[in-house]
């Protein structure tokens, strides 16, 4: 497979020898990997678990209708909190890339607080602190604000490893043509840090997404939650965790995808 220039600019091309160790490394790990498969089928046999009375109700409608529903709050919470990451993520970066000492503290602070804080530590808060106050918040914004806070903090430190990378003598060359602090930043700094960090974003994607499973504290409909009543109805637990976790899966696969093919037509666009 050809590597891209970012990939061709990290590693060397592979010699005869190493290429050997690359193939022989590939099918061990090949190997091992259908054994452990063909070792989990086993004992789903051995524990009953292949057995009909576990896996009837997947052909019924209303039981993928019942997990769509739950796809479908899944992805609605992961793109509010997507939404507002990108958004607080600037900010909190502006913040710390200030010049106003106490506005850099804060915005510092507030990143590393919520960077080194648990996502399902901040759903307790929000769970159990303002019904505490009186304060009324639906299931939906229980999961979205700890969700978007904690990947706010990780988009602001990629766009400021963006803002960095790019070159001095472009924000130079911006200043020299008159342009003030702001305007430099909007029409030369800002469009290229998206250019560089726009795959990063999307990757970000698939840990919000993952996060939005913490959603069963507080019952809010996403697919675990109603993976959770699946199970309780036609108590079948391994088949309903199996089929729940391919389906993730193919949903992180996809935004994988998206952000390399990003990233891939921004390196021909940019030839970069």
């Amino acid at each position: 497979m050809a590597m891209s220039r970012t990939e061709a600019a990290l590693f060397e091309a592979s010699g005869p020898k190493a290429r050997r160790r690359i193939m022989i490394g590939t099918t061990i790990s090949v190997i091992a990997l259908l054994a452990l498969a063909a070792w989990v089928v086993y004992r789903f046999y051995i524990e009953g678990q292949l057995e009909p009375q576990y896996w009837y109700f997947f052909t019924q409608l209303n039981v993928w209708e019942f997990i769509g529903a739950g796809l479908v709050g899944t992805i609605r919470a992961a793109i509010g909190s997507g939404a507002i990451a990108l958004i607080m993520g600037l900010v909190l970066m502006f913040g710390r890339n200030s010049k106003i000492a106490p506005v850099r503290w804060l915005a510092t602070t507030l990143i590393e607080f919520l960077r080194g804080t648990p996502t399902l530590l901040f759903i307790y808060f929000m769970f159990l602190v303002p019904s505490q106050l009186g304060l009324h918040i639906s299931t939906y914004w229980m999961v979205v604000i700890p969700t978007s806070a904690y990947a706010s903090a990780v988009l602001a430190e990629v766009y400021r490893a963006g803002v960095a990378a790019v070159p001095f003598g472009q924000k130079e060359a911006g200043l020299s043509l008159g342009f003030t602090r702001a305007q430099n930043f909007r029409y030369i700094v800002l469009p290229q840090t998206m250019r560089i960090v726009t795959p990063a974003l999307v990757a970000q994607l698939v840990v919000v997404v993952k996060d939005t499973t913490f959603g069963y504290v507080v019952t809010y409909p996403e697919l675990m939650v109603n993976a959770k009543v699946i199970i309780a109805n036609f108590d079948s637990l391994v088949p309903v965790y199996l089929v729940v976790a391919i389906i993730y899966i193919l949903v992180n696969y996809a935004i994988s995808k998206f952000a390399n093919w990003l990233s891939h037509r921004q390196s021909v666009k940019f030839n970069i």
